[in-house]
């Protein structure tokens, strides 16, 4: 089969591969009908992320049609069309029976390696490096899916791939942005980073009661699509001072909840960004969190900031005296998205939503090495691309 395969930064191809095999009777093979490049994928494009060998299969935002299934999957036949979670677990730990499905205890075979990094190791992810397990990923024209008993959720008759092939991560991930920054009633959100993840934050904050909702981008077509599609008030932080016009929009109180959308590989105009640029440069640092600062800062005394921005490692310079001082709430992670599957399937069939709204792009799977190189150079005003196997 073909597959999009890493190499080393900035260097992907389309290959042809072995096809997957059912290795456990909990397996289940799917044949890709569409998947995506996401913002998350640019991190191994550009090598920020350990664990990686030339190689392997990227790719985490995937659908498709089961083709096999092992012994133990009883919920799934082929033929069946199906969403796939990009967090692999188990479904019967202690993280899964809490709902935390992105912790699972059991879905990760190189837990050593992630405790390594971070104390405790979260649950597989596919495409994602061996830290999180080594899975192949769904950039290719057939998948592998473990635990395919308690993962994948069947897409009902009418509904398009573009439709509901975003429940695989960005649109449960901007969601979950959304409800960890506790959103009360007229709440006023910020939100830094108007990519996929930042328009799915915008909209889930409306959701959720925001009576406003800021975007900060330097993006002109990312900004116009966060104030035309999403309702939000818009800052282009080339043009002005974030901080001071985020006080002037409240009246010098700042947003009650702030979501930093942009993650590791944030850009900035001052001197910090520089510094940061430089450190992860000579791997000195892993991230460079001006988003993260800036929204440290902004946000108002009691406030809480929400991070679903991907950070792999270490970062400087963190505002802590702001958030102790200030009694910050800050709450994060990998999403859990088996927990919201089914409520945001029900939202896209009400009509509350059509997350294809974000596609920019839709190519051929041997056109991936392009659309690596377009999205990451934001190029033709792309925001999402969707490789087609």
């Amino acid at each position: 089969m073909k597959a999009v395969c890493w190499h080393g930064a900035q260097d992907v191809r389309v290959e042809t591969v072995s096809d997957p095999k059912i290795l456990n009777p909990r397996d289940a093979i799917i044949k890709v009908t569409s998947t995506a490049i996401c913002g998350s994928d640019l991190h191994l494009y550009e090598g920020n992320i350990p664990t990686m060998e030339s190689g392997d299969i990227l790719g985490h935002e995937f659908m498709g049609e089961v083709v096999e299934t092992g012994k133990e999957v009883t919920n799934l036949k082929p033929g069946d069309r199906v969403v796939v979670p990009f967090t692999i677990a188990c479904g019967g730990c202690f993280f899964c029976n809490k709902d935390l499905w992105s912790l699972c205890d059991n879905s990760n075979p190189n837990t050593w390696m992630a405790e390594k990094f971070y104390g405790h190791s979260p649950s597989g992810i596919y495409g994602y490096s061996h830290l999180l397990g080594g899975y192949a990923g769904g950039q290719a024209e057939y998948a592998r899916i473990p635990y395919a008993d308690v993962g994948p959720i069947k897409v009902p008759d009418g509904l398009s791939d573009d439709k509901v092939l975003f429940l695989t991560d960005i649109f449960p991930t901007g969601y979950m942005a959304a409800e960890n920054a506790d959103i009360e009633p007229g709440d006023t959100v910020a939100v830094w980073g108007c990519g996929p993840v930042g328009q799915f934050a915008i909209r889930s904050a409306y959701m959720l009661g925001a009576a406003r909702v800021i975007a900060i981008d330097r993006f002109n077509e990312r900004l116009q699509m966060a104030k035309e599609q999403g309702g939000a008030e818009i800052i282009n932080y080339e043009e002005v001072d974030v901080g001071e016009a985020l006080k002037e929009m409240t009246g010098g109180r700042g947003p009650d909840r702030c979501i930093d959308a942009v993650g590791m590989e944030a850009h900035g105009t001052d001197a910090m960004a520089a510094y940061d640029k430089v450190k992860q440069g000579v791997k000195l640092e892993t991230g460079r969190p001006t988003a993260l600062r800036q929204a440290i800062v902004a946000c108002r005394k009691g406030g809480t900031v929400s991070i679903p921005g991907v950070y792999g490692g270490f970062v400087d310079k963190v505002p802590l005296g702001a958030i102790v001082n200030k009694g910050l709430t800050l709450r994060s992670g990998q999403t859990h998205v088996q927990k919201y599957l089914q409520p945001l399937l029900e939202r896209i069939q009400k009509g509350e939503i059509d997350p294809s709204f974000v596609i920019s792009h839709q190519m051929s799977i041997d056109d991936a090495p392009k659309g690596y190189k377009m999205f990451r150079n934001k190029e033709d005003n792309c925001t999402k691309v969707v490789l087609k196997p």
